[in-house]
């Protein structure tokens, strides 16, 4: 008898495991910032704009939005808006909806219920970053050589960081996180 529902047990198990196959998504979205990023031919660049998006939390709004949202529209549709063509994202953040539009400077960022507009931008002429919110804008870093980035720190002042490992870890470890945090406030 015990033998008889052991393999009853086995077989239940079997078959509720079959039919209750889930997918868990392509994580298109983060898996689109992470591309972008990886793009960048030097290796130290690619470690401080990663180190920077996890501060301004790039990385963890575009998980969410996947994970929460985007995976469950791409298994109920077959296909997830993230990897369509047009160049704007609506992201449900913690706290409000956002719109991310790209545009040849840069990226956009508006929240729907209060209009306000953030705007990562590009500056060819001096090959820097910045952030611009309510009209003042923070530059972020610039590009100085092929070795050297100058980034902005928690006082507001720059540092001019090596691209190299060692520069990287310098720069974590002078800014901690949370240190280009307040320039979005």
């Amino acid at each position: 008898m015990r033998k008889k529902q052991l393999i009853m047990a086995t077989v239940v198990a079997l078959s509720a495991s079959m039919m209750m196959q889930s997918c868990i998504g392509s994580f298109a979205l983060f898996n689109k910032v992470k591309r972008w990023n990886d793009q960048v031919d030097n290796k130290f660049v690619n470690e401080l704009i990663f180190v920077a998006m996890w501060i301004l939390p790039v990385y963890e709004l575009s998980f969410a939005a996947d994970l929460l949202i985007l995976n469950s529209i791409e298994f109920w549709s077959g296909s997830n808006p993230a990897l369509a063509q047009n160049k704007t994202q609506v992201i449900d953040g913690k706290d409000a909806k956002y719109l991310v539009a790209s545009n040849e400077n840069g990226y956009v960022i508006t929240n729907l219920s209060t209009k306000q507009e953030t705007r990562f931008n590009f500056d060819a002429e001096d090959n820097s970053w910045s952030i611009e919110n309510n009209g003042e804008q923070v530059k972020l870093f610039n590009f100085v050589d092929d070795t050297h980035v100058d980034i902005l720190t928690r006082d507001g002042n720059y540092a001019r960081v090596e691209l190299s490992q060692s520069g990287v870890l310098a720069y974590q470890q002078l800014v901690g996180a949370g240190g280009i945090a307040f320039a979005l406030r």
